[in-house]
């Protein structure tokens, strides 16, 4: 069953229509920043007896930091409202934390963290199922286990729309950043800029298809859809 979500405005009619439009917006809205590039290396003497007295070593904070945005994504793909993602996110760290020690070098990090991440969003929609409709359990399952299998692939498709956003010209860079700052709405932008609304709409699917393509030509073949 489906949920119902108020997203607070219309979309924009510059929006291509089909997966494109939607594919690029999503990925305008997750390029808000990038993770920690952090190498590892064997474990000090000192860090194992940290690691053995509970508290996560080095290497797992390595993991724990770099993972954080997938983690998040993750979450995002089954619970679909930005704040209660986060806030599914704090409450999996906590548990993330306090089980460090049960996790293996060398094993995927990733998968780890993701059933604990499940569990967690299914205790908030357990939270939430008396205050709305919901989708069914097997629908989100199936949801998040795509977004698991296709984290690389996002991730390739994140790092080349940071990088074609800084080849849009300065202005049009300022105007697609205003737009996706968070609770910006494209009627209240326009009027902000003392622009028509339709104007604003035409220059961001402008920009948008620009984006697409620069993405869709920086992409290795193997992850292009």
């Amino acid at each position: 069953m489906a949920e119902q979500t108020n997203h607070g405005g219309s979309a924009d009619s510059s929006i291509p229509h089909g997966p494109d439009g939607e594919r690029v917006a999503a990925e305008i809205v997750a390029a808000t920043g990038h993770d920690a590039l952090l190498g590892s290396g064997p474990a000090s003497a000192s860090e194992l007896v940290r690691e053995r007295s509970g508290e996560p070593g080095s290497a797992f904070v390595q993991l724990f930091t770099h993972h954080q945005r997938r983690l998040f994504l993750y979450i995002l793909s089954q619970i679909h409202n930005p704040v209660e993602a986060e806030e599914v996110l704090q409450e999996t760290n906590v548990v993330i934390w306090s089980k460090s020690s049960r996790f293996q070098q060398g094993t995927n990090f990733l998968a780890w963290v993701s059933q604990i991440a499940n569990f967690e969003v299914l205790k908030h929609r357990a939270r939430k199922r008396r205050e709305k409709l919901v989708f069914s359990d097997e629908f989100l399952e199936c949801v998040a286990q795509t977004t698991l299998e296709r984290s690389d692939e996002l991730e390739s498709r994140r790092a080349a729309l940071a990088d074609c956003l800084t080849k849009l010209r300065p202005k049009d860079r300022e105007l697609i950043e205003k737009r996706y700052a968070p609770g910006e709405r494209g009627k209240h932008l326009a009027e902000n800029l003392g622009r028509p609304a339709n104007s604003v709409y035409q220059s961001l699917g402008r920009i948008r298809r620009a984006l697409l393509e620069c993405i869709e030509q920086q992409l290795p073949a193997e992850v292009k859809p």
